[in-house]
């Protein structure tokens, strides 16, 4: 298994880290992918990469964090030179469920990820919510630059999820698949091809069902696995091998 997107740096994980390293281990996860979300963030997800082989990162500014925190493609371009470890851009994209009024900080920040993107030929890995539009809008501009793009944590509609998928775009499921109030995104999932999906905790936020409620950690994706095995109607080791392959051909090909 591969949990796509973990925030290693945020706590309670990082004060526990060789345990949380050992539990994912012990589960079968080969790889941890560490989210970066602000500068201050990524100085960690910097040093975090080099404690575990099975650890990588990523570098980019969330969209809450775009009011205070800038970045641009250079910056970008440069420490993905620097660390071959750092294997994606983002988490990156636009949120305007909490902050409608920063649109312009979050698109400009969102441009400068994509640029980066499409110069150094990485992954990126896209936070939406509360902008379905403005985010396929921004995305569908750069169509011919073939985007390698990951929608994290997709909680989109059926609707949306079929406008990404003619950019060739890939889904991760997390543990709100689990829970009961999550109908019409389970029945997306089962829409989607299974050669688009991809499994994540998001940890150390939403806990999957059955630790809804207690700190997520990666350990904790065996429960998004089983469930989007019985959403997919196939088994948990057909979802483990399929998520892996789509990882290792997004990130690594």
């Amino acid at each position: 298994m591969i949990d796509s997107h973990c925030h290693l740096d945020h706590e309670p994980l990082l004060s526990d880290l060789t345990n949380v390293i050992k539990r994912s281990k012990d589960i079968g996860i080969k790889k941890l992918l560490t989210i970066s979300t602000s500068y201050e963030s990524f100085k960690r997800v910097a040093k975090i990469v080099n404690e575990d082989e099975m650890i990588y990162g990523t570098i980019g500014i969330h969209p809450h964090e775009t009011t205070e925190d800038k970045i641009n493609s250079d910056f970008i371009l440069k420490n993905l030179d620097d660390n071959p470890k750092i294997i994606g851009i983002g988490e990156t994209g636009l949120d305007f469920f909490y902050n409608n009024s920063d649109r312009v900080n979050q698109i400009s920040s969102f441009r400068e990820h994509i640029e980066a993107a499409i110069i150094s030929d990485k992954p990126l890995i896209i936070h939406s919510r509360d902008a379905e539009n403005e985010t396929f809008k921004i995305l569908n501009e750069y169509k011919g630059n073939n985007l390698k793009i990951l929608m994290h944590c997709f909680t989109g509609t059926k609707v949306f999820a079929e406008k990404l998928l003619t950019l060739n775009a890939y889904f991760s499921a997390s543990g709100i698949i689990t829970f009961k109030n999550s109908q019409d995104l389970q029945e997306t999932f089962k829409f989607l091809p299974l050669g688009k999906v991809l499994i994540e905790t998001d940890s150390p936020f939403l806990a999957p069902v059955p630790n809804r409620g207690k700190k997520n950690e990666p350990s904790f994706i065996d429960y998004t696995a089983q469930k989007l095995a019985d959403i997919k109607n196939i088994s948990k080791i057909d979802i483990i091998n399929s998520t892996t392959n789509n990882f290792n051909k997004l990130f690594f090909n």
